[in-house]
């Protein structure tokens, strides 16, 4: 063996395994990702609410009696027709809306503050993935025929902003620059780990 070999066995035999290490350096930079990832979902609850006018104009907002749903799930027309049918059918409805916007308020709340991580990343998978299968990017046409503007067939925004998630749910983001600790060290999570 050689000497650069012998040298890297050695350095080998020191590394820990993956998992069982976060610098400082990175465990910040999980804290920025978590609250960017937070700023998002809060981003599009405020937007709906009060209609600031980049997704939604002040006369569509919540609050002066639009509907967070209706005009992205009403407009679906790509993917399968009885995945088209289903969203068509809940646009607008009140338990649509309002399951909507709590589910942004509740995720991008847990991801700001860094608690309730894995409860957070869950919804937020959840909520993507129906999200996703609304903008069905297998399509390369819409149900007109037109080009359905999809960039990726597979994996698109709401694939990575999923995946983040989980990501920092996993690796304890909430613990630094955020309430995570706390959070954890609560007796009702402690009993219930599942609510870290």
């Amino acid at each position: 063996m050689t000497t650069i070999g012998r040298d890297t066995a050695a350095h080998l035999e020191h590394v820990e395994a993956p998992g069982s290490m976060l610098t400082k350096t990175a465990a910040r930079a999980l804290a920025v990702l978590r609250i960017s990832t937070g700023f998002v979902f809060l981003w599009a609850f405020f937007d709906k609410l009060f209609g600031w006018g980049f997704a939604t104009t002040s006369e569509r907002a919540w609050i002066n009696g639009g509907s967070p749903t209706k005009g992205f799930l009403s407009g679906v027309d790509v993917g399968p027709s009885w995945l088209q049918t289903f969203f068509h059918n809940i646009a607008g409805d009140p338990w649509a809306n309002w399951l909507f916007m709590l589910g942004l308020l509740a995720i991008g709340l847990a991801f700001t503050l860094g608690i309730g991580m894995r409860l957070a990343a869950g919804a937020g998978a959840l909520m993507m993935l129906l999200m996703w299968a609304a903008e069905w990017p297998l399509d390369k046409t819409t149900a007109a025929g037109e080009p359905s503007m999809s960039t990726n067939p597979i994996v698109d925004y709401h694939i990575i902003y999923g995946l983040a998630g989980i990501v920092l749910a996993l690796t304890y983001a909430g613990h630094t620059w955020g309430l995570g600790k706390w959070w954890a060290s609560l007796p009702v999570v402690q009993k219930n780990r599942w609510l870290i």
